[in-house]
């Protein structure tokens, strides 16, 4: 069984998105929001359609704001299942800001937390937790409607 997978539209989906430390200039990169916000504002808008931002739990959307046009993807760390934060910047993406982009959860993933992800705006999610890997890639998603 493989250490993660990508959960998009019912299915598992290839995942065409890397985590970096640093803006290497090629392929789609999810950075940390420090190393986002270090880039100059050329250097992100360059980057549209290329860079992602991953925002830890006690991080604030509020700093990415400006770039919501030239993100592709926000990715919304859940450090444990526990720790819902990120469902909150979530809907504020969505339905606050109509941000139109990938929305992932990352990390700790309960499978019986997507249903509300996805009312709370997830479109995606990039998921560690063994037993929700075993449920969705067995096909054995009664009682759960996506």
């Amino acid at each position: 069984m493989s250490d993660k997978i990508l959960w998009r539209n019912n299915a598992v989906a290839t995942d065409v998105w890397t985590h970096a430390e640093t803006d290497e200039g090629s392929g789609q990169v999810i950075l940390p929001l420090t190393v986002y916000l270090a880039l100059t504002k050329e250097q992100r808008k360059a980057g549209a359609n290329r860079l992602g931002v991953l925002l830890q739990p006690l991080e604030s959307i509020d700093a990415i704001l400006g770039d919501l046009p030239n993100l592709s993807l926000i990715a919304l760390a859940f450090p444990s299942y526990t720790n819902g934060t990120a469902h909150s910047k979530a809907s504020v993406l969505s339905s606050r800001h109509k941000f139109s982009g990938e929305i992932r959860a990352v990390g700790d993933v309960m499978f019986d937390q997507i249903p509300l992800m996805i009312r709370n705006g997830f479109t995606s999610f990039e998921i560690v937790n063994a037993p929700t890997i075993a449920q969705l890639t067995s096909g054995k998603k009664a009682g759960i409607a996506f």
